[in-house]
């Protein structure tokens, strides 16, 4: 099973501002990202998932915990984008922690992770 995150920022007014909309939102399943890729954008992976077993009967649920990396020009970009993302999810799911704010010493670009989980019904 795979979390629907992709579906439900896309279509959200205030990540596609930053992001872009619908097909077109650079938010990319982690390795995805092209190198060049216009920033801001984002990444994401699974970090765990687990069905909601039951000893009787399939699974009619999925739990996932997955990393959102933010990466922008700016500190300012940066949280802006991280925030709309939060904005975005946080009515599905739940922000468990917040990560890494750094600066890569090669581009001089902005970075920022946080994890999410999230329960989806199957």
């Amino acid at each position: 099973m795979e979390p629907p995150i992709f579906a439900v920022c896309s279509a959200d007014p205030g990540v596609a501002a930053l992001l872009g909309a619908g097909i077109d939102c650079r938010l990319f399943s982690f390795g995805e990202a092209e190198e060049g890729t216009l920033k801001p954008y984002a990444v994401w992976g699974l970090i765990t998932g687990s069905p909601e077993n039951y000893l009787a009967g399939r699974p009619d649920a999925d739990g996932f915990t997955l990393q959102v990396d933010v990466y922008a020009a700016t500190g300012g970009a940066v949280a802006a984008v991280t925030k709309a993302l939060c904005a975005a999810i946080e009515p599905h799911a739940y922000v468990v922690r917040w990560g890494a704010t750094d600066r890569d010493p090669k581009t001089k670009g902005r970075h920022r992770s946080f994890d999410v989980d999230r329960w989806v019904e199957r």
